[in-house]
Parts: C-alpha cells; sequence; structure tokens
C-alpha cells in the first residue's frame, strides 16, 4: 500500500496517490486548478482493484497529456487517473495489427506501426494525444479517424469491471463515444495494412510538415477548440466574424489558426473559456452557425 492512501482515505494503490496534484504541469495550456486525487495506477489490476473499492459517489476523469483539455481554475473534484508510461506500450501482432497501451502517443504508435511496414495508421502522427483518448473521443486527422483503424479495446469501467468492447459497442459519431463515465481507457488494438516503411514514412512527414505549416504547434494550446459544423469548417467561420488574434486576458484567437485558442502568458482557463464562448458569440451572430465546443472543459470555476 503506498503511504499516500493512508493520507487520502482512498483504497489501497500499488502506484502513486498525490492530493493536489497539479494538472497545469502537464496539460497544455498549462493553467488550471488541481486534482483533488492525482492517482497514477500500476498496471490494469490496480486500477481495477483501487475503482472497485472506491466510494461510488467520488467522481473519477482519466486524463491523458491533456492536448484537448482546459481545466477550470478552481481545480477538478475527486480523483483524475492518469495512466503512467507502463501502460504505454506498443506490440506488433498478426495480420498487420497494432496493440497500443492507453497512455502510448498517437506519433509512437504510428513510428512503430512504419517501422513494422504496417500502413493505415499515419494519421495517428498528427494526433497530439494518448490511444486511450485517441479512442474515447473518435480523434481523427487528414481523413481518417480511430473508428476507422480499431478493432477493440480495453476499458476499466468506473466500478472496476474489465471489459474488452468492440468496435461496434463504442457507438461512434463525430469526436464522440459511447464510453461512460469514469471509465479508463486502457488499450486498444489497431488494423493496418502491409506497406512500404519509406511510403509510409514519407507520408507522416507529410503530414507533420501540413501540421507545423498550419498550426500553432510551439504555443500553449490545447488543439481544435470547436467541432467543425455540417458542411463548414470551424476556422473559415471564426475567421469570417473577425475573431482573429482576438484576446481576453491572457489568451488569444490564434492569428495562424483561428480554431486554436493561445495562452500567451498569464491566462486563466477563466481567460480561455471566456474567450470560446465570445467567439462562439461572435460566430453565431455573424453566420447564425452555433459552434460546438471539441475541447473538453472539467472541473470547477475558481
Amino acid at each position: 500500500m503506498n503511504m499516500s492512501d493512508t493520507l487520502t482515505g482512498l483504497p489501497p494503490l500499488d502506484g502513486t496517490v498525490k492530493r493536489g496534484g497539479s494538472l497545469a504541469d502537464f496539460t497544455w495550456f498549462r493553467c488550471g486548478g488541481p486534482a483533488e486525487w492525482l492517482v497514477k495506477p500500476s498496471d490494469i489490476e490496480d486500477l481495477s482493484q483501487f475503482l472497485s473499492q472506491l466510494d461510488p459517489a467520488i467522481p473519477v476523469l482519466p486524463v491523458g497529456v491533456g492536448s484537448n483539455l482546459i481545466v477550470r481554475d478552481g481545480g477538478v473534484r475527486g480523483v483524475v487517473v492518469r495512466l503512467p508510461k507502463s501502460f504505454a506500450d506498443i506490440k506488433i501482432e498478426d495480420d498487420h495489427r497494432v496493440r497500443a497501451g492507453g497512455a502510448a502517443m498517437g506519433i509512437t504508435v504510428a513510428s512503430k506501426a512504419r517501422d513494422a511496414g504496417i500502413a493505415g495508421l499515419e494519421f495517428l502522427r498528427g494526433i497530439p494525444g494518448t490511444t486511450g483518448g485517441a479512442v474515447r473521443m473518435n480523434a481523427g486527422a487528414y481523413g481518417c479517424e480511430a473508428k476507422d483503424i480499431l478493432i477493440e479495446a480495453t476499458l476499466v469501467l468506473r466500478d472496476g469491471t474489465v471489459e474488452v468492447w468492440p468496435l461496434e459497442k463504442f457507438d461512434y459519431s463525430y469526436r464522440h463515444s459511447a464510453v461512460p463515465q469514469g471509465a479508463v481507457v486502457v488499450d486498444a488494438l489497431f488494423q493496418g495494412e502491409p506497406g512500404d516503411p519509406e511510403k509510409i514514412g514519407a507520408e507522416m512527414d507529410r503530414i507533420a510538415g501540413e501540421r507545423e505549416a498550419s498550426q500553432p504547434l510551439r504555443s500553449r494550446t490545447g488543439g481544435s477548440t470547436f467541432k467543425n459544423p455540417p458542411g463548414h469548417k470551424a476556422w473559415e467561420l471564426i475567421d469570417a466574424a473577425g475573431c482573429r488574434g482576438l484576446t481576453i486576458g491572457g489568451a488569444q484567437v490564434s492569428e495562424k489558426h483561428t480554431n486554436f485558442l493561445l495562452n500567451i502568458g498569464g491566462a486563466t482557463a477563466a481567460d480561455i473559456e471566456a474567450l470560446g464562448d465570445e467567439v462562439r458569440r461572435r460566430v453565431f451572430e455573424h453566420s447564425g452557425i452555433e459552434l460546438e465546443w471539441e475541447i473538453r472543459r472539467v472541473g470547477d470555476p475558481e
């Protein structure tokens, strides 16, 4: 039992528990409040045991690298689960399949597939998050989505039950799945096809170059802020509404790609969320189209 468990009153865990664990240290916006408890399990069994004994009234929020997340300034109540490197293994299986742990980064999965001569996973090079996050939100880029390559994934549900879900059970739609609240995606099996590593690498380089040219990758940002409405591109609607470069406090609409919000220095989560809401208001006023948030917003206001 970890010594910190005796301080928190939480169930025993072989991994680590930190009360008031910082989320701003690793989320991409680098702002927002702490987790009431930041939990890092050692393996699937450890996570399952912990959740099965955790008071059902305590909320659980899984977080990857926080690349598409606004954590509000008052922090997150309950348990935030962050999978450590022990969940980042990637294995090549028969029939051009790739099994990736929930903490494995998209770029690493794509690179392993390339090295094994497996094509079809190149788009993961353009997704700056973890496998677990990609499966949960049906992440996509460059014409492909998680649902196009997923065979099955292993989930640890909020009550500690471990289930393997086939693709169909996720009931995928645009940036949405049926993964229930508090469930943690701990691994996924992806289907590729035979390919030439050089051609796969060239496609990954093309994706990387396109991202570098069009997105503010070296800034404190949260990825695509709003979903693309049917028949429209969010960035075009935002630009047309005159929001390019708009600022509130330390938050700014990127001048490079208007569907990205930036922390240009000292922004609070409230600044970023208020800026997003102002963008939505102006777009609706200009075009009559209501933008939907793609970035997840979690926690309490300060």
